[in-house]
């Protein structure tokens, strides 16, 4: 059974069906963050502190989230959401560099106007990760989540600092809970083979740990809650895919600023992944590239 709904006032503002895009680091969440912040009523965030802390503690102690009922988790996520979305006149100037380009913001902000603010929403990188206290939190939310080839997912996550970061050998301390999605590793006894495996297969872990929590979410959410949105669909077609958000929201959301993005194309980790990286990606995540029609 689910909780009574939180009412929750941001800014004077009720939060009221907030969305939150969901998916494997690269997986295209923040293009559909760049098209919602950008329309009319929207108040998107990207990978504020106060919200990234407690995401990644989340991430890296799973129970966290299910400790007493789910309800502290939920708490502690909507106090942190509600202080992400506050809005003042150096709002902006607190926020990351890619929310702030997500959103066209050239000065401290704000980057939402509070007059016409209607909904609001977050693409915080790994948020997937706190799906279910996000839910609890907000029983009346919307999930969008994004699915892209594993593959290319790896090549970029290769390219980027942030995530390769993750992948330190001390990441795995002795107080690492099992299973861990957010690295892919199902088993302690599996910990030497993750430290000593090359960054390539632990992008693949990492990407196969996220689309199964995405499958464990069309189990968890009622149809009208969630929507998944492929990257390969959303770089080929991007009116039809917003149109379709569009649909899912029951607002208008413009894919005009998704033309302003570089959206590297699908495939391209071909060029991109050494041979033995790709061969690797494949043998690691092979079952969930062949589920999703990549192989």
């Amino acid at each position: 059974m689910r909780p009574p709904p939180h009412i929750l006032v941001v800014n004077g503002i009720k939060v009221h069906r907030p969305v939150f895009l969901l998916g494997a680091p690269h997986s295209g969440a923040d293009l559909l963050a760049r098209a919602l912040k950008r329309s009319p009523g929207f108040h998107v965030t990207m990978g504020r502190t106060a919200v990234t802390h407690v995401v990644y503690a989340f991430a890296r102690k799973p129970s966290m989230v299910a400790r007493n009922g789910g309800d502290g988790a939920a708490r502690v996520l909507r106090d942190a959401l509600a202080q992400s979305w506050q809005l003042g006149p150096g709002t902006c100037g607190e926020c990351q560099a890619a929310c702030r380009e997500a959103g066209g913001v050239t000065g401290s902000g704000p980057c939402a106007n509070a007059v016409t603010l209607t909904r609001f929403g977050d693409a915080s990188p790994d948020l997937l990760y706190s799906a279910p206290a996000l839910l609890r939190a907000f029983p009346d939310a919307r999930f969008v989540q994004l699915i892209r080839d594993g593959r290319d997912v790896a090549a970029d996550m290769l390219a980027d600092p942030a995530c390769l970061a993750w992948f330190r050998p001390g990441m795995l301390s002795e107080e690492t809970e099992f299973p861990n999605p957010f690295l892919g590793v199902n088993k302690d006894e599996h910990r030497d083979r993750w430290k000593d495996m090359p960054a390539a297969g632990k992008c693949a872990l990492r990407w196969r740990g996220a689309v199964r929590l995405n499958a464990e979410l069309h189990r968890l959410l009622p149809g009208d809650q969630l929507l998944t949105v492929r990257y390969e669909d959303l770089a080929a077609s991007p009116v039809a895919s917003v149109a379709a958000l569009s649909g899912f929201l029951e607002t208008r959301v413009s894919a005009v600023p998704l033309y302003a993005a570089e959206v590297p194309p699908p495939g391209a980790w071909r060029k991109r992944l050494a041979a033995s990286d790709a061969a690797l990606v494949e043998k690691v995540a092979r079952g969930e590239l062949t589920r999703l029609g990549y192989l």
